[in-house]
């Protein structure tokens, strides 16, 4: 289904900002996600980035949860930029217990249970255990907020790595894909401010299971709601990571309102 889109017109919708994208595919996809999984666990509670784009409250509570993003890169899926990719995540006491990204144009399937390692199409992934933040490749994201302290913030953030010096800076455009690389040890850390718990609640555990760390920006415990992230190759990076960026205020998911 998300391949067919790929190659399509698509007709896109504007969410909250001119750089927040949806279409006809993510919301389809989502639905047949949710309808799917219903059928066999009925009982089970839903987040679903279209579902509360639609109005439905983001709570996570202790009972089965899966939280599911559609299509985590849309604004890559409208302009058939290769980086689109589906998260599905299934939590139980407010804690992932396994999680899927699928990269669909790459067909790559990373994959991660509690206490059983992560994966790529079936191969054992390990982060690359980098330790020195001045050698580091550090992923990132520019995200759909674009008032002025948003962007001064981030762009300062990006401004102060490449400063400390570390090696790059990349940017592919779904948030999801961008922790699976730091599960793969292509790149050492991800940081980003303004996500939101869809697109990353999969991938949290994947880097985890794959020997990474992930944190909130200001080096405290990662919270899934709080919209604030850094996952790394290990504490030592994560920790230098927090020490130079700053967060811009953004509402929590589970607040009332939230988008």
């Amino acid at each position: 289904m998300v391949l067919e889109g790929f190659h399509q017109e698509k007709d896109v919708k504007l969410k909250s900002s001119p750089a927040d994208l949806v279409t006809e595919t993510d919301q389809n996809v989502e639905n047949l996600l949710i309808s799917s999984i219903r059928e066999t666990y009925p009982e089970h509670r839903f987040i679903g980035e279209e579902s509360v784009v639609a109005g439905e409250p983001v709570v996570l509570t202790d009972s089965p949860t899966w939280i599911i993003d559609p299509i985590d890169g849309t604004v890559n899926f409208v302009h058939r930029f290769p980086f689109v990719a589906i998260s599905i995540a299934f939590a139980v006491n407010k804690q992932v217990e396994f999680g899927i990204v699928y990269s669909c144009v790459e067909d790559k399937m990373f994959s991660a249970e509690r206490g059983q390692g992560a994966f790529l199409n079936g191969v054992p992934l390990h982060v690359s255990h980098q330790k020195d933040i001045h050698q580091c490749v550090v992923v990132t994201e520019i995200g759909a907020e674009r008032d002025d302290l948003s962007l001064s913030t981030m762009t300062s953030n990006i401004y102060k790595l490449l400063k400390l010096p570390i090696h790059g800076v990349r940017a592919v455009g779904t948030a999801a894909v961008d922790m699976c690389l730091i599960a793969t040890g292509a790149a050492d850390a991800y940081y980003h401010i303004g996500m939101h718990c869809w697109d990353i609640a999969a991938s949290t555990l994947i880097v985890s299971e794959a020997g990474g760390v992930v944190m909130d920006t200001d080096g405290s415990q990662f919270d899934m709601m709080s919209r604030k992230v850094i996952a790394a190759s290990s504490a030592d990076v994560a920790n230098s990571i927090a020490k130079v960026v700053c967060a811009f205020p953004c509402r929590r998911d589970d607040e009332v309102g939230s988008s």
